[in-house]
């Protein structure tokens, strides 16, 4: 029986530290009907397989609740057409709310408007106008997503204020308590009274402290711990044995810990307020990516032009930009020409001239001209949105090096509550001192890191997969990445990856207008060399009298010459003396090339050769550059083509590749590279067609051209946005940069808990320094991740 499958992301929120992530994937995975989860705490978000015969989105909501977290609900907002009473109203919020994923629909009468909550990553706003025709009423969406990403913003920015307010009012209840323990240490007779430390560590420990308390019953609750249980648990204790002394009338300065209760929650909470702006800027390269996209779109309708949400323009629409402004659609031109800058979308940083039948792309600035456009692709299908998904998708998935880091954050918070416990035992029962195993257990509690081991994957994930897509470099997922830095054979296709995939001329001989003549006759045909002709002539001459000779070439009148133009054996038939140019013309044919012969038949009855014109497929001017890059990187390079050898050694040659297989039947391609995988190569594939897609998923790694087709791109890891060979040496540099600062940030974060905790063990640290040590871990993780938007592509 086959089971179908069906996949959602789901934002969450409550997360606080691995222990969190870690916990809500193993309670979705035992939800029935859920076949694979993986939860992102970078990203906070929930990627979900599920079979939607046996569960749906709200049950997955529903168990993400139970799990002591929350799915953010999504607001969109339609305008109604056709209601005519309250009873409209009422069956379309029934119609409405039947649509997968809707928890809530509402419909006003009065306002004709609909406003519907639901849950991300479920029903579209297609979905919902699609419902409300469907129920025989006309809708459009009013909000988009662009809307949905700005409230997101604002919500994260009051979330933020927040934080840094109730961070504001912990400094400053702390920092007298902090000022006594300094007057300690220097010497000088003076202490806050212990009510007054009562007084100003209570609100610390309860109200701004709070959030530790609800995380860690959450966590408990859910069956597993988190950081947030280390927190409660080491500060609770400080805090109350201090309180019981002061209660008790016992107080002196020696058995107070207000301090280091206080002390330590204010700087888990800087560490988070860090954490949180470090991880908001690490998610910067969505955010930028989601701006590109312009909010309405001025639509031709009716004889007049009419702005519309840029989400409500439908394929076929004809769009007007205006100079200046950004493209809101992918389409053609069909009327105008101007320059557009498409920097951000493919990392190109030249404005590219378009006119009439060229292909654009929405979020490209237009330049100095009025362009009409005629969409295609339209919101969810867009280059922008295809990009933005494929993006999302690698910084939520998980590289292999997580898992075990999963495992470890599973079991890492009662190993530390179990080391506290024995420190506290090993002072109070073999040194007698039990004010010092109550302050080695708190330190031990204080200082252990989940977060860390956490955040290490992830954010250099986030930083590195946005920091290639800004230079048009889109990775698929964690494992694509984690893959290609380990690359040390790259096979290429030709046609298409190498070369630009279609013929033009590379050369001719014989006399200045032979190009003008040859266009002119041909003008009108679609065979491939009459348009590789064509487009290398502005200026075309009318023709008559043209008459195809099958096999051979053809015969025209152009400017009252008779020309016969076609291959070298239509010469020979009609006597054409070629032997002055027959050589060179050879010397073309050797390097694969092929070659279109011209004459004039003259009036009095004999020939002339007007010359010759060399036709192929032009190598990418970046190609060459692209085999050196990867070779400087100890990279073996293999050229992979259908085509003869001789064309694909004049390539090789062209280009630099180590080693040709020509004359390779599409379905043999993926054969050839399991043969370098069998003989241990790690093989990184190369290409754009249909025909490359089995090659491209049987490599370790596979690497599509953007220009390609969407086969391909579908079967690749990463794909080059503007199909230029020349970024695959910085894909390559950009996948080890990133891996090589995960290698970093998990060094850092094991060395830290393996060290950190043996040392408060053993008494040798203060709750307070235990604190600042862990906030300071944190920190230090993301901030090393965010150091790779440094990385420029060499």
């Amino acid at each position: 029986m086959t089971h179908v499958s069906t996949s959602i992301s789901l934002p969450v929120k409550g997360m606080t530290c691995a222990a969190c992530s870690t916990r809500l994937e193993r309670v979705l995975g035992k939800v029935d009907g859920v076949q694979a989860a993986s939860v992102s705490l970078a990203t906070e978000r929930a990627d979900v397989s599920f079979d939607p015969s046996r569960i749906g989105p709200q049950q997955l909501a529903e168990a993400v609740a139970k799990a002591g977290f929350s799915v953010p609900e999504d607001a969109v907002e339609l305008s109604i057409t056709g209601m005519t009473c309250a009873a409209c109203s009422t069956r379309l919020e029934k119609v409405l709310g039947k649509v997968p994923g809707v928890r809530k629909a509402e419909v006003n009468l009065a306002t004709e408007r609909a406003r519907i909550t639901l849950l991300p990553g479920t029903a579209s706003a297609a979905d919902l106008v699609a419902a409300v025709h469907k129920a025989g009423f006309g809708g459009r969406m009013v909000t988009n997503a662009q809307d949905q990403a700005t409230r997101e913003e604002l919500d994260h920015a009051r979330d933020l204020r927040r934080q840094l307010i109730r961070l504001a009012v912990a400094v400053v209840l702390t920092l007298p308590l902090v000022a006594g323990m300094v007057a300690e240490l220097a010497g000088i007779p003076w202490a806050v009274p212990p009510v007054v430390q009562l007084a100003l560590t209570t609100p610390v420990q309860f109200w701004i402290g709070w959030r530790f308390y609800e995380g860690a019953w959450k966590s408990l609750r859910g069956g597993a711990g988190n950081m947030d249980v280390l927190v409660a648990l080491g500060t609770s204790a400080a805090y109350f044995l201090s309180a019981w002394h002061v209660v008790m009338g016992t107080a002196h300065h020696g058995n107070l810990y207000f301090e280091g209760a206080a002390v330590v929650i204010t700087l888990v909470l800087l560490g988070k307020v860090l954490e949180a702006r470090a991880k908001r800027s690490a998610a910067g390269a969505i955010r930028a990516l989601m701006k590109l996209k312009p909010d309405v779109a001025r639509v031709e309708r009716d004889g007049g032009v009419v702005e519309v949400p840029a989400d409500a323009v439908a394929p076929g629409d004809v769009v007007v930009v205006r100079p200046g402004e950004r493209l809101p659609v992918d389409g053609v031109v069909v009327e105008g020409e101007s320059q557009v800058d498409e920097s951000l979308i493919t990392g190109e940083s030249l404005p590219v001239s378009k006119s009439v039948g060229a292909d654009v792309v929405a979020g490209a600035v237009n330049g100095d001209g009025l362009l009409r456009i005629r969409a295609t692709r339209v919101g969810a299908e867009s280059t922008i949105a295809r990009i933005i998904r494929m993006v999302q998708g690698a910084q939520a998935s998980k590289a292999p090096v997580q898992k075990l880091v999963d495992r470890i954050s599973a079991v890492f918070v009662p190993v530390v509550v179990a080391v506290a416990a024995l420190s506290f035992l090993g002072w109070w029962l073999i040194g007698g001192d039990i004010q010092h195993a109550i302050v080695a257990a708190i330190s031990v509690l204080v200082i252990a890191c989940p977060c860390a081991l956490g955040l290490a994957t992830p954010t250099g994930i986030m930083v590195g997969t946005g920091v290639a897509a800004r230079h048009g470099i889109l990775i698929k997922d964690a494992d694509a990445l984690e893959r290609a830095h380990h690359a040390n054979v790259v096979v290429f296709d030709k046609t298409g990856t190498l070369t630009e995939g279609h013929p033009a001329v590379v050369a001719q001989q014989g006399d200045d207008d032979l190009l003008a003549l040859v266009a002119s006759a041909q003008q009108g045909s679609e065979h491939p060399l009459a348009k590789a002709v064509l487009a290398a002539v502005k200026e075309l001459a009318p023709v008559s009298e043209f008459r195809s000779l099958p096999g051979r070439g053809l015969t025209a009148i152009v400017q009252g010459r008779a020309l016969v133009i076609g291959s070298q054996r239509l010469m020979v038939e009609r006597g054409v003396d070629i032997t002055a140019l027959i050589a060179a013309a050879q010397a073309h044919e050797s390097q694969g090339r092929t070659v279109m012969w011209a004459a004039d038949m003259l009036a009095a009855g004999g020939t002339r050769a007007l010359g010759f014109i060399a036709v192929a497929d032009p190598v990418k001017a970046s190609a060459r550059a692209a085999v050196a890059g990867l070779k400087a990187l100890g990279i073996e390079t293999v050229m992979l083509t259908g085509d003869n050898a001789r064309a694909a050694a004049a390539v090789a040659e062209a280009v630099g590749v180590d080693r040709v297989v020509a004359e390779v039947l599409p379905e043999d391609k993926a054969a050839e590279i399991m043969k370098l995988k069998q003989a241990g190569k790690v093989v990184a594939m190369v290409g754009d067609g249909v025909n490359d897609a089995p090659a491209l998923a049987a490599a370790h790694i596979g690497i599509a051209m953007g220009t390609g087709t969407d086969v391909a791109m579908q079967a690749a890891g990463i794909t080059l946005v503007k199909g230029d060979p020349g970024l695959l040496p910085a894909a390559l540099s950009v996948s080890r940069a990133t891996y090589a600062k995960i290698r970093q940030n998990l060094f850092w974060a094991f060395v830290y808990n393996l060290v950190a905790i043996p040392l408060a063990a053993l008494g040798l640290l203060t709750p307070v320094i235990a604190g600042a040590a862990m906030a300071f871990s944190s920190v230090s993780v993301v901030s090393n991740s965010l150091l790779l938007k440094r990385w420029r592509m060499k």
